[in-house]
């Protein structure tokens, strides 16, 4: 994941909180960060940790990891278990092949095919599949991919990262990784959209049993992309991570 999009989404929340130093880190290929001599996720895993051994230890530090960037955090979580006082999963990749992931077809949680019929070819196109069919929620949708992903995918290296993720043998950690044998025992918090058609939910269920202070979370009205207008319960559900109590606003009917 692009570190402009990880700041994006988690500076509303930071910057509400004194003491936190954050810092965003492109994986090669990412933002302004050339793939280089990255050829497989293992060597990803590797450049991260030499940054994290560099610039951050021996500080105790949180870790955040989205979608792949989420996989690479638990290999880091498992390497410098001592020094991580939390972890936080969002949309986690744990299957790396495509066609093994347990995913669900895709099925708007609020369905307006009438709102979808006045939209223009280009939006369709740009939105692709719109999780929740409202003028409100498309309106934000629209803005955060022209405004953020867009952006991020145009700066990123996509001939290198796809050689990596389309093959499978690329495309997985050798590393050690925690497990119900060797568990984490930091606040953890597994964020997965109900409607991710991308990876999905259940095959993140069983990450519970690897860390036993888990909080599992399947947020109804999140796509892959979480959150688009969900950022209050966003925000709440972050705070389990940084440790402090978790305010859940009921803002939704």
């Amino acid at each position: 994941m692009s570190s402009f999009v990880e700041a994006h989404d988690f500076e509303p929340i930071f910057t509400k909180k004194d003491g936190y130093r954050r810092i965003y880190v492109d994986l090669p290929g990412m933002g302004g960060s050339p793939v280089g001599s990255i050829k497989d996720l293992d060597s990803i895993l590797k450049s991260v940790s030499n940054f994290v051994e560099k610039h951050i230890l021996p500080s105790n530090f949180l870790i955040i990891g989205t979608s792949c960037g989420a996989y690479i955090a638990r290999a880091l979580a498992y390497r410098h278990a001592s020094a991580i006082d939390g972890l936080l999963l969002r949309v986690p990749l744990v299957e790396p092949v495509t066609s093994k992931r347990d995913l669900d077809p895709f099925v708007p949680a609020i369905s307006d095919e009438a709102l979808l019929s006045s939209l223009s070819g280009a939006d369709r196109e740009k939105l692709g599949n719109i999780t929740v069919q409202t003028p409100e929620y498309i309106d934000i949708f629209r803005r955060k991919i022209e405004a953020i992903w867009l952006p991020a995918i145009t700066a990123s290296d996509s001939a290198g990262l796809d050689s990596i993720r389309n093959d499978p043998s690329l495309y997985k950690l050798s590393a050690t990784l925690h497990s119900r044998e060797t568990p984490f025992f930091k606040p953890t918090l597994v964020l997965t959209g109900r409607q991710d058609t991308d990876v999905g939910y259940r095959d993140a269920w069983p990450l519970v049993t690897c860390y036993p202070r888990a909080t599992f979370v399947a947020l109804d009205r999140a796509n892959h992309g979480l959150p688009i207008d969900e950022t209050d319960l966003f925000e709440a559900y972050t705070a389990l991570v940084y440790g402090e109590p978790a305010s859940f606003p009921c803002t939704r009917q």
